[in-house]
């Protein structure tokens, strides 16, 4: 951490959240202590007048603050820096007072981390690797902000602050965190807490839900109770708000190499130089390429390829240790089926020199000659050897629970294997579904191109049909126009007509009345004749079989009227009108002829 010496008056000045801000870490002539802020923005022209750059130079960290800065931390360094003044006033050394001004920096320190890296990442394609230094910045001040405030836990080494503890929590809140924890467990290399912690944070991150897993952490204060201080970061609202900053980190694209890193001896150090701007220097052209969706995918894919390609090998070589410990455990097992033989085979020896022993001793009790003293010893060898096979016994059963114990440790280990094929199987499975949707994805993505071509293709060709519709539109208006003319003509030349027939009407109406009147007149006068000539024909017909030979038929039939049928004199039917059933004008009587003409006169034309 930089420190910068200004004058005689102030010792040391930090950087805070706001870069043109530096707040004042030691109390000096004017008695206030680490809030105090110093307006030394000497990177932009305007307020360059209240500190020259001159004036501030970058001396050497004293040794006892970079020792405290590696134990301790960033703040550690800061304590130190207070303790060794003489003059600090009372407020400054309440430790409350510190812890809120360690969290409100490490807030704003995490703040332009965060915006830092987001704007870095859109600029280079959404894709960092673990060399970039703005990435390994971020999870320095991640690391700090989870020890922030972390109880020691007393061993028999000295006193341990790891973050790891609160980490293994986040698999009982979250259970999509339990691949993470068993993964980081998994990888080789790793020998100390703190440097799971890390490799924890970076597959989190990778995963893009590092903010969901720090939000259910924070939400459960019981639970971090035991590893955290009251008053640490995790504990108070800037560690929520810090969760909240991490949502923005889901846009980046991270990439880890977690083999072969040392993440156990990394010294977690913050830079701030690449937080130190120039007000008068422009930003650099930002880059206009954006990655597509089916690009996302693509890459999300592949890490996940290769996170799976990762876990094939880690669980490999679970089945390679376990085929190792399986034949151990073999030969074990014939080594002690071999000791069991041998311990029956002296077990039978041993009863055999028993049964002998006693055999003897019966002799020697009949024997009352015999000398008591090898009777003693007799007996004190028979106990020995009962003592002995007592002892046998009990080794050979012990050797006999101990190879079904090992017969059961054989048999579940063969599961164990069994159950790590099956995984093994499914995984290998899993992986070739996925790399069948990164093949399907890129067909996908072909044919939407593809798709793209045709659709403009398409709306070109439209729009000249819609070109030639409109012209063909224009011509269809000339014609209504046209056709409007000619209707309205025609309408007039109706009128007209109508005025000319209405007349010829009134003439034709007149001529009939007087039609009628002569009717009359001609009914009167020819009833009579008409009688007489209906019985001079009906006489003929009487006497004639055959109706056409008779010379008075033709006369029948042409006075006959064709709209009513009724039989008329010429007289009386000596008009003619075209009827609906013929072309040609046909004779009518009178009544018809009047009739029909009121007809043609009232109907429309």
């Amino acid at each position: 951490m930089p420190f910068f010496k200004i004058g005689s008056s102030c010792s040391y000045l930090k950087y805070s959240g706001t870069l043109s801000r530096i707040d004042c870490l030691s109390p000096c002539c004017c008695g206030f202590g680490p809030k105090l802020v110093a307006d030394v923005d000497f990177f932009s022209p305007q307020k360059a007048c209240r500190v020259p750059p001159a004036k501030v130079t970058a001396p050497k960290m004293p040794s006892k603050l970079r020792e405290k800065q590696e134990q301790g931390g960033v703040f550690g360094a800061i304590k130190a820096a207070l303790v060794a003044d003489q003059h600090v006033p009372s407020f400054v050394a309440d430790p409350n007072y510190l812890m809120a001004n360690e969290r409100m920096n490490l807030m704003n320190m995490a703040k332009l981390s965060i915006k830092g890296l987001i704007e870095s990442a859109l600029n280079l394609g959404r894709t960092l690797d673990s060399d970039y230094a703005p990435l390994q910045q971020f999870f320095v001040v991640m690391e700090h902000c989870l020890k922030h405030g972390l109880k020691a836990k007393k061993t028999f080494l000295g006193q341990n602050k790891s973050f790891w503890g609160p980490l293994e929590l986040v698999e009982k809140l979250v259970p999509e965190a339990a691949e993470i924890t068993a993964s980081v467990k998994d990888l080789p290399g790793l020998k100390t807490p703190v440097g799971r912690g890390r490799a924890w944070l970076r597959l989190a991150l990778m995963q893009k839900k590092l903010s969901e897993y720090m939000k259910a952490l924070i939400n459960r204060k019981d639970l971090l109770s035991e590893f955290y201080e009251p008053n640490a970061l995790m504990m108070e609202e800037e560690g929520a708000i810090i969760a909240g900053l991490l949502v923005g980190l889901n846009v980046i694209d991270a990439n880890f190499c977690m083999k072969g890193e040392d993440l156990d001896s990394q010294v977690g150090v913050i830079d701030f130089s690449m937080y130190l701007k120039d007000g008068n220097s422009t930003k650099g052209s930002e880059g206009d390429g954006q990655i597509t969706a089916i690009l996302d995918q693509k890459n999300y894919v592949e890490e996940l390829n290769r996170h799976l390609s990762a876990t094939v090998n880690n669980l490999q070589a679970k089945v390679d240790a376990l085929e190792k410990s399986n034949t151990k455990l073999t030969e074990e097992l014939a080594v002690a089926n071999n000791r069991i033989i041998t311990l029956q085979e002296e077990m039978e020896r041993v009863k055999e020199e028993s049964s002998y022993i006693l055999e003897s001793s019966r002799k020697a009790t009949k024997d009352r000659t015999a000398d008591g003293q090898a009777l003693t010893e007799a007996r004190k060898q028979l106990k020995e050897e009962t003592q002995l096979r007592l002892d046998v016994e009990k080794e050979l059963e012990a050797q006999i629970g101990m190879r079904q114990e090992m017969e059961l440790a054989m048999k579940m280990l063969e599961k164990d294997v069994c159950e790590k094929q099956d995984a093994l199987v499914a995984l290998r499975q899993q992986l070739d579904d996925l790399r069948a949707l990164k093949h399907e994805l890129s067909f996908k993505l072909q044919s939407s191109d593809m798709g793209v071509k045709q659709k403009s293709e398409l709306n070109s060709r439209l729009e000249e049909k819609t070109n030639q519709m409109a012209a063909t539109i224009k011509q269809l208006e000339q014609r209504l126009r046209q056709a409007e003319k000619e209707r309205q003509l025609a309408q007039q030349d109706n009128r007209l007509f109508k005025q000319e027939f209405g007349d010829k009407i009134n003439s034709l109406q007149l001529q009939v009345e007087e039609l009628s009147r002569q009717r009359v007149s001609f009914w009167q006068d020819g009833k009579l004749r008409t009688q007489e000539e209906n019985a001079k024909v009906k006489e003929p017909l009487r006497e004639n079989s055959v109706l056409p030979h008779s010379p008075a038929f033709p006369s029948l039939i042409s006075n006959i009227c064709k709209n009513c049928g009724g039989t008329f004199c010429e007289a009386c039917s000596a008009h003619e009108l075209p009827l609906p059933s013929s072309i040609n004008p046909e004779r009518v009587c009178n009544p018809c002829h009047q009739r029909l003409i009121q007809q043609y006169s009232s109907s429309p034309l």
